[in-house]
């Protein structure tokens, strides 16, 4: 049997997608991708992508507005987050946090936003999935001292950052998530990163349709390369891939619990 694994990050909704999600989906299931997270970065497109959701018993969904889309439409608001939260396959909070490489200049409007994201995420027990770029001491810096006013769940997302970064978000509890980025030959400073990493914090994540890893790199990505990365970090850890498959799946399962428990209607 082919070892099931999760695709905790992907965007399913994008266009790159477009009339072939049923052959995407199906690829990734024979792939052994039993479960895959599509994320919505942007609220008014939260219809459409929990529509995917809904048309799969994989796919799961979490919604927020993307720093990079902060400054581009009105803040929501916590009230407006824990009203999504109540579909039964919402499962996360976000793609929310910084990024400072493109939209510095919106830096204090992302950090507001990053704040609500959390509010929600504490008042749900639903995981924040944080964007971080070229931002790693503001993160730190508003993750530990929101941690500190109350324990909230979290994910790094596409973890590409300073091991100081790595650093803080383990001492909080939190997971990092690995993307092809650590699969690409000059990432070695990022895989040393993973590796010192405890394994039970770990988990794995495509974010297609961006960064295919090897031998699809410059191509479009989709969940089905998960396995790929995973074949990566398996060797990281110097484990067989069935039991980092399986590692990764049970840290999926221990964040993501509304996923965990979700089982379709009878």
């Amino acid at each position: 049997m082919t070892p099931e694994i999760v695709d905790s990050h992907c965007h399913l909704d994008f266009p790159d997608f477009e009339g072939e999600r049923d052959a995407v989906v199906a690829r990734a299931v024979a792939a052994g991708v039993t479960r895959m997270v599509t994320i919505c970065t942007r609220l008014d497109n939260v219809g459409k992508v929990q529509a995917i959701a809904d048309s799969y018993p994989q796919v799961f969904f979490a919604a927020g507005i993307h720093p990079m889309r902060a400054a581009e439409e009105p803040l929501t608001t916590v009230e407006t987050l824990v009203a999504l939260a109540r579909h039964p396959k919402f499962v996360g909070l976000g793609e929310t946090g910084l990024d400072y490489h493109y939209s510095a200049d919106s830096k204090e409007v992302q950090q507001q936003s990053l704040r609500i994201h959390i509010a929600a995420a504490r008042e749900t027990g639903l995981p924040l999935i944080i964007h971080a770029r070229d931002a790693d001491d503001d993160m730190a810096r508003i993750l530990t001292e929101e941690y500190r006013a109350g324990a909230y769940p979290c994910v790094m997302h596409c973890f590409s950052s300073s091991a100081a970064l790595a650093e803080a978000a383990l001492a909080l509890g939190f997971y990092l998530s690995m993307s092809g980025i650590a699969a690409f030959p000059k990432s070695a400073d990022l895989r040393a990163i993973f590796a010192a990493a405890p394994l039970d914090r770990i988990l794995v994540e495509t974010d297609s349709p961006y960064l295919a890893p090897p031998p699809h790199r410059g191509c479009r990505n989709e969940p089905a390369y998960t396995a790929l990365t995973a074949r990566v970090g398996a060797d990281l850890f110097g484990l067989a891939y069935e039991d980092f498959a399986k590692a990764t799946s049970a840290n999926f399962d221990r964040l993501f619990t509304k996923a965990a428990a979700w089982r379709p209607a009878a």
